[in-house]
């Protein structure tokens, strides 16, 4: 059975965008992977279909009401009730590589995607939904937020990148940056490639891209080299793949 995706959203035809390309888009045709789509106003009980209302308290903007989004989120549990449900929000568990290959090693997700001012508490109080957020910055909708956390999860499958090493190195798996990286030319605008890279010396490239790796933590991103510690030294590989993670 193929991992399984089902996006619960105001907006299905923003799906599969870019998943539909690259590295995502070739494991969604060969079945790696599935996605569906769930449109949240087939829910509505009214005749304008309504999904919001105005917040509580007053305040600018609307809110998801609860009523409509549960029968939607009931309607996915009840089809996959295996797969945990999620819903993209700032409010949420940051999103981290630890729990991408979580989700990636399960038997897929589903997201509610929010909108509007935000969603009627009370749908997090009655239902099993996992808030997560991709970052401290607010965003139109949750559906950007859903096709980030879908293609960290798909390059992960078994066969989607090229060899079953090719994301040992990357960044955030061994809890620092990545090291740099480079390619022919071996001049570009005065500019070389460092010496070490093209020495052959795989112990030497290994021990270099370490210290690079954790240079670079440390002058950008210090709050991870504190939680690094004893992180296990990545093994070198020579494998090649597609896409660049972020």
């Amino acid at each position: 059975m193929s991992w399984a995706a089902t996006v619960l959203t105001l907006y299905p035809e923003m799906f599969p965008g870019p998943l539909g390309q690259s590295l995502a888009g070739r494991a969604l045709r060969e079945r790696t992977w599935s996605l569906d789509t769930v449109q949240i106003r087939d829910f509505a009980t009214d005749r304008h279909r309504s999904v919001d209302d105005t917040p509580a308290g007053g305040g600018a903007g609307m809110v998801m009401r609860a009523d409509v989004l549960a029968c939607a989120v009931d309607h996915v549990l009840e089809r996959r009730p295996e797969a945990p449900m999620l819903v993209m929000t700032p409010r949420g568990k940051p999103l981290s590589q630890r729990l991408v290959r979580d989700l990636a090693a399960g038997p897929g997700v589903s997201i509610l995607c929010g909108r509007f001012e935000g969603i009627d508490e009370r749908l997090f109080e009655a239902r099993p939904i996992i808030p997560v957020s991709i970052g401290d910055y607010i965003l139109s909708g949750g559906e950007t937020a859903a096709i980030v956390l879908l293609d960290a999860c798909v390059r992960l499958l078994p066969g989607v990148m090229g060899a079953p090493t090719s994301g040992e190195e990357e960044s955030f798996e061994t809890g620092l940056l990545e090291y740099p990286h480079y390619t022919r030319p071996p001049m570009w605008e005065g500019r070389t490639i460092p010496e070490v890279l093209r020495s052959g010396d795989h112990a030497k490239i290994a021990a270099w891209r370490k210290a690079m790796a954790e240079a670079d933590t440390r002058s950008r991103r210090p709050d991870l080299m504190e939680r690094h510690g004893d992180a296990p030294r990545p093994s070198p590989s020579g494998a090649r793949h597609e896409d660049e993670g972020t």
